[in-house]
Formats: C-alpha cells, sequence, structure tokens
C-alpha cells in the first residue's frame, strides 16, 4: 500500500482519506492485527461493506446487500412495464424494454456474485423475474440461464486474451483438450469465479 501512496504522490496524485475505506476480508482461525493504513498520518475508516463498480462487497463476501439493491432497482422496473402494458404496447416491445432496464439490473457483474448467492436470495430474484413475466404475458430466460451464458462468454474471452492474469488457468492442458482444473478446499472458493468460470468452459469441450 505504502508503494501505492508513493507512485500517487510522484505522479501528483491526491488520495483522499475522507473518500478511501478500507475494507478487510481475512477467514483465518486465528487472526493477528493488521497495521493501520496511513496518508499523511490519518487512517483510512474501517468498513463492513462497500460499493465497488456497482455491486457492494463484504466483508464476509456475502451478497445480500447486493441483491437487496439489485431487486429494488428491479420491482422500481416493474410499475414501468405495468404502465406500458396499459397503453396497450405489444409484448415485443416490452421485451425490448425489459431486456434494457431489467434484465440489465440482474445481469450487471452476474458472473461475480450469481455462484455464491443463497437460495433465499436467488428466490427473491425469480419472484421479480416472474413477476415481469407475468406482467409481460411470456416466459422470460430463467436467471440461471443468463447466469450460464454469462459465465461461459466470460470464460472464453479470458482463454483467448493472452494478456489476461487468469489466461493460464483457461488454457488446455499441453497433452489434451482438457483444461486444468482448478483446486479448491472451500465451498466458498468452489462457488466462486474462477472455478465455476472454468468449469463452464471445461463442459463447453
Amino acid at each position: 500500500m505504502n508503494e501505492r501512496i508513493s507512485w500517487c504522490s510522484e505522479n501528483n496524485l491526491e488520495l483522499s482519506v475522507n473518500k478511501t475505506k478500507e475494507i478487510i476480508v481475512d477467514f483465518r482461525r486465528k487472526k493477528s492485527p493488521l497495521s493501520p493504513l496511513l496518508i499523511d498520518g490519518r487512517t483510512f475508516e474501517i468498513v463492513q461493506h462497500f460499493k465497488f463498480l456497482g455491486s457492494t462487497i463484504s466483508t464476509k463476501l456475502k451478497w445480500e446487500l447486493n441483491i437487496d439493491t439489485i431487486v429494488k432497482k428491479a420491482r422500481q422496473w416493474l410499475y414501468f412495464l405495468r404502465r406500458l402494458r396499459s397503453f396497450g404496447l405489444t409484448t415485443q416491445i416490452m421485451l425490448i424494454v425489459y431486456r434494457a432496464v431489467i434484465e440489465s439490473v440482474f445481469t450487471f457483474s452476474i458472473t461475480v456474485w450469481f455462484g455464491s448467492i443463497t437460495v433465499k436470495e436467488k428466490l427473491r430474484l425469480n419472484r421479480v423475474e416472474k413477476t415481469a413475466s407475468r406482467i409481460i404475458g411470456r416466459d422470460l430466460p430463467s436467471l440461471e440461464s443468463l447466469y450460464q451464458q454469462r459465465l461461459l462468454e466470460r470464460a472464453i474471452r479470458i482463454s483467448h486474451d493472452s494478456s489476461h492474469p487468469a489466461h493460464d488457468l483457461f488454457s488446455p492442458l499441453p497433452s489434451s483438450r482438457r483444461f486444468r482444473s482448478i483446486k479448491t478446499r472451500t465451498n466458498r472458493f468452489s462457488s466462486s469465479f474462477l472455478p465455476l468460470t472454468n468449469q463452464a468452459l471445461s463442459k463447453q469441450k
């Protein structure tokens, strides 16, 4: 961290202590105390959750707050869909609107969080999707299918991008077309992005 602070100073970039937060993710059984991060003698505020690039991350890597935000945004757009139906718009137009304003909310960063959410959280999302389906009068792609589609697309992009840090994990083994398996020792890791994306690409092969 000190190197980053020094780099910012050397390049005339100012880090704001008020706007910068510290979030600690530590699952060790025996936690050792960490030295506070300082800028000009001032410490960062340590928070339990933080919104990063539109998604809310917590110290426990749980997604409840993120799902709360997604469900709230999607429900707000359900009213808009009902109004469109009352105006007599066609199913096709309503589908276009759904994909633009509700499905896009569901799928934003979906490859990061969907594999790790609880059954209860999936049910909350599915209820909103089912309500939208009834309003439109047509079946909609399930969130699971959208997730699997995005996961495979992301895996293919990584496998084709040699500059990506995870590229080697998505390259076939020299002796076969199989991919290197990612060993996991915890449920938390096995349900995270890299192992699930690796599995999606292997199944596609």
